[in-house]
């Protein structure tokens, strides 16, 4: 294996963002020629030809893998292309940032694999990577490699793959350099836990003896092998935990050699922003890439912006984009289809964007799919000639009854905002989701919230909240249907502790990995949906907003 060279990976991205139109047609002709013989192409008339303009001629726009989860294909050039996105962010991130040799504490987790009637392994596609020693080669190129081994990664317990992870973050603590989960969720939940177990992790490496509460064997053996007896690691860990104010900076305490902490961390994961800041101390957040199941779409060259101000640089030799200008509908517009977000227009090349603009994302990748449609980003500005994008939130609307219509960010932004009345009360919103209340009439939107305290709510804060709530959502339609009562006074649900795990744990039931979890922000009734049932059994308290009048 070659040597990994930062410097040498910057400069080939700027010479190839120099140049992104002609890479991008470069790109999708390798990628026809490829797939010259694929059943798909052949059926809508492609013939073979590899050019732009007969490509967006003959292939129509495809779906997206909103809803129902869907199967994608994985193949060889996808792994390349996570490698080289990796390498990009990495040198950039690396020169801020400088490592060392060491490890990351990483927590990540694989998912089962299932054979399709066809005949054919199927998993998640982050499993799909962590079972490939080319994938483990690259992440030791970078200094990447994660310090626990590879049986708690691939571990069929959830809870138990969590403690090893703990646990060998703490045995390597001198070592750790870098802490990352591909979303912020699963970092805060890791050290929510971590807050439960500190005592039986000290009492492990105090004795060298796993706990009996870890019972799956390959674990055990793994674990085993690199745990022992070691007291004074055991009391320096101790210390430090007892020294802690209410767990702020545990990640920098327990790894003072670590640099940073890293996910995705853009969309539907800010909200666990404040809560892994508080973690995390002094330490910076670093975003991982753009990109998701279907591929990759840009890296992370900013790395001194914080999360919520995260751009993307295209990369565009990694697969052929294409960008819909989305426009917001007129009023009239609006009420004439319910179901409208944007007016769309003909898409637009990688480099054709204009900055200031929203845009749906096309993708065209390596693995087989064809003008597929991912989601929503604003071009904020140009990298050389490729565009710097910004992810705001998938396009599908969350939250509508009538003319209405409310994003995920909209709801974010409310929960935010209504989230200020708990502050003096030293309460927080550990997670929330939304769903619509169709069955009354009118109809009305209902936001569950889990607080990290039950008991200390008081009544009056909570239906301050509600209230907040209601008035947060400043969409038109919104507005206008609750002041002629077309809508009716938003509810607010509170929640037993420990709701959201349970449905982390429903998740995990269906076949889910963890390291892909992402807590729903809108539940539809109008399905037989075992999530609504968990919140509905779990719901203790229930406020009406009075924001409007009764």
């Amino acid at each position: 294996m070659p040597i990994f060279n930062c410097e040498e990976t910057i400069n080939e991205f700027e010479k190839l963002t120099r140049d992104a139109r002609r890479v991008q047609q470069d790109t999708l002709k390798r990628i026809l020629e490829l797939n010259a013989d694929a059943e798909y192409l052949n059926h809508f008339g492609l013939n073979g030809r590899t050019d732009v303009q007969s490509y967006k001629s003959c292939i129509p726009l495809s779906g997206t893998t909103q809803g129902k989860p869907k199967f994608l294909p994985f193949n060889d050039e996808l792994l390349e292309n996570t490698l080289e996105i990796n390498r990009t962010s990495y040198a950039f991130r690396n020169r801020e940032y400088p490592v060392g040799k060491g490890k990351a504490l990483q927590f990540i987790y694989s998912s089962k694999q299932v054979v399709t009637k066809g005949g054919i392994l199927a998993t998640t596609a982050t499993t799909n990577l962590y079972r490939r020693p080319r994938y483990k080669e690259g992440m030791h190129d970078i200094r990447s490699q994660c310090c626990s081994p590879d049986e708690v990664v691939f571990g069929p317990d959830f809870k138990q793959s969590l403690y090893c992870h703990l646990l060998c973050g703490l045995i390597y603590s001198d070592e750790i350099h870098q802490v990352f989960a591909p979303f912020p969720h699963s970092l805060v939940r890791a050290f929510q836990t971590f807050e439960e177990v500190w005592e039986d992790l000290c009492a492990d490496i105090r004795d060298g003896a796993l706990s009996d509460e870890v019972t799956v064997p390959s674990i055990r053996d793994a674990i085993t092998k690199i745990l022992k007896p070691n007291p004074e690691l055991a009391d320096s860990i101790q210390k430090k935990f007892m020294g802690l104010s209410n767990w702020y900076g545990v990640i920098p305490t327990l790894w003072p050699n670590a640099k940073y902490v890293s996910g995705i961390m853009t969309g539907s994961m800010e909200p666990y922003l404040k809560k892994l800041r508080h973690y995390a101390g002094h330490l910076p957040l670093i975003s991982a890439d753009y990109g998701a199941s279907e591929g990759w779409v840009g890296a992370y060259i900013n790395p001194t912006l914080p999360p919520e101000q995260e751009t993307y640089a295209g990369l565009p030799q990694t697969g052929y984009f294409e960008l819909i200008p989305l426009e917001n509908p007129k009023a009239e517009e609006m009420e004439n289809n319910a179901s409208t977000h944007y007016i769309e227009s003909d898409p637009v090349g990688l480099t054709e964007v204009k900055t200031g603009k929203i845009y749906e994302v096309l993708m065209t990748t390596f693995a087989g799919l064809y003008r597929y449609r991912l989601g929503d980003v604003e071009v904020v500005s140009f990298h050389n000639s490729t565009p710097e994008l910004q992810f705001i939130c998938r396009r599908s609307l969350v939250l509508s009854i009538n003319i209405d219509k409310n994003t995920e960010k909209d709801l974010q932004l409310a929960v935010e905002e209504a989230g200020k009345f708990l502050e003096a009360e030293k309460l927080e919103i550990v997670d929330f989701t939304s769903s619509v209340e169709k069955s009354s009439d009118p109809g009305r939107y209902v936001i569950f919230w889990e607080l990290s305290s039950e008991s200390d709510a008081g009544e009056a804060v909570l239906q301050s909240c509600a209230n907040c709530l209601d008035l947060a959502f400043v969409d038109g339609g919104y507005v206008g249907s609750r002041k002629i009562r077309t809508i009716g006074p938003l509810e607010l649900r509170i929640l037993k502790k420990g709701t959201f795990k349970e449905i982390l744990d429903h998740f995990l039931s269906l076949g889910g990995a963890a390291s892909q979890f992402k807590t729903p922000r809108f539940i539809n009734p109008l399905n037989i949906n075992k999530v609504l049932q968990i919140l509905s059994r779990n719901t203790t308290k229930s406020y009406i907003s009075t924001a409007y009048g009764l």
